[in-house]
């Protein structure tokens, strides 16, 4: 077994909560947090990605985790920055977690998802071109380097900036800085 199991659905796979905690105790289950088990013996994952797929079937890696993810910045990110609808209920965790909301009505575009390494959980993930929209929208708050130094390695690469300003067209307060940033490194 390599996915994750929630203490709710513990009843479903035909394992009393019990159980479920005295493998744990015996070390045959990992205690990724509060009420997420995986097998002792699973191939090795990131816990973090672990549990916020297992708590929101929406959640979609963004902003720095995700520019990390494309190898598109040297930072390190403190923590997993994850989206979710604006509305939705941010989950309790006690893992390194950043939940950020989203607006519903932008929420889709440009994600996709992909299986976790190691798990056969998925979680979503935007696009390269999207999430350096979203970190030009954010540049109030993440740092205007960031997604200044996204970009030029993103460009470096071979991304067009027509695909990019397609999306950044559609997300507010992110085409401008964009434009002008892709005029300076042009």
């Amino acid at each position: 077994m390599t996915d994750a199991v929630r203490m709710s659905q513990a009843d479903r796979l035909g394992v009393s909560r019990s159980s479920l905690y005295r493998a744990a105790r015996d070390g045959r289950f990992d205690r990724i947090a509060r009420g997420i088990y995986r097998a002792a013996d699973a191939e090795p994952a990131e816990w973090e990605w672990v549990e916020a797929a297992a708590r929101r079937p929406d959640a979609t890696v963004c902003l720095t985790s995700a520019l990390a993810y494309y190898d598109l910045t040297d930072a390190i990110p403190a923590l997993l920055d994850v989206a979710v609808p604006r509305g939705s209920r941010r989950p309790a965790t006690d893992s390194a977690i950043a939940w950020h909301l989203f607006d519903r009505a932008t929420f889709g575009l440009d994600r996709g998802e992909i299986v976790i390494p190691g798990s056969g959980l998925r979680i979503g993930l935007y696009s390269a071109e999207r999430t350096i929209a979203d970190v030009f929208r954010l540049r109030g708050s993440l740092g205007y380097e960031l997604g200044r130094d996204a970009l030029r390695e993103w460009l470096r690469r071979g991304g067009k900036p027509a695909r990019l300003m397609a999306i950044a067209t559609q997300l507010p307060r992110s085409r401008g800085p964009l434009e002008i940033a892709l005029e300076a490194l042009a």
